[in-house]
């Protein structure tokens, strides 16, 4: 990926990184009076998170505007060149999982990874939805169905003839895997909750 440190796309890294650190999940609820996120269920911001206090609206905005903060990101910064676009995707993704506001622990970044998709290649971006639809249609589990998608994503780059797209989607992919290691965890003991199934206490999803 030549030309991707230069003074434009590390100011679009920056411009990324702020724009995905914006907290929706964290402010959407507090703004609904629902109190701190951080202190139920999986101490997560992300949508997934939300939804367990019972606001299927507020889980709903949350994905979408996480989901759309990538893709604004990426076509904000498109203006300056590709590599640009690449690099505010990057920070994007890493503004979300570590936003400076919240003592850099935020969200998973699944639907910032959707949303930089659709900016940058939306036919990825819908064979991941198909990839991920039809895993979870199989397995109940939401975490697998995201694993299994976010991996298929760089070779599906790759078929695309999206060389560049495909490496930072290995990064990407990379940095969601890491994020989601106890849900790994919990999939590989057979303990992952499943799509609809209640759990009394959730210390991570």
């Amino acid at each position: 990926m030549q030309d991707l440190f230069t003074t434009t796309t590390l100011l679009a890294l920056a411009f990324g990184y702020l724009l995905g650190s914006i907290p929706f999940g964290f402010l959407l609820t507090k703004a609904a009076g629902m109190g701190d996120i951080r202190a139920i269920g999986s101490h997560n911001i992300g949508a997934t998170n939300v939804l367990r206090t019972g606001r299927k609206d507020l889980a709903a905005a949350t994905l979408l505007a996480d989901a759309l903060k990538g893709t604004a990101a990426v076509l904000i910064a498109w203006q300056w060149g590709p590599y640009a676009a690449i690099a505010s995707g990057l920070g994007a993704i890493l503004g979300h999982m570590f936003p400076v506001w919240l003592g850099f622990k935020g969200g998973k970044g699944v639907a910032t990874y959707i949303g930089v998709l659709l900016g940058l290649a939306w036919p990825a971006a819908l064979i991941f939805g198909l990839i991920w639809i039809a895993v979870a249609w199989l397995t109940k589990y939401s975490s697998l169905s995201a694993l299994i998608a976010s991996g298929a994503t760089p070779l599906v780059l790759w078929a695309l003839g999206q060389p560049d797209f495909a490496s930072l989607f290995l990064l990407l992919t990379a940095l969601v895997w890491i994020k989601h290691h106890a849900n790994i965890s919990r999939l590989l003991a057979g303990t992952e909750t499943k799509i609809g199934a209640k759990k009394a206490a959730v210390t991570d999803h």
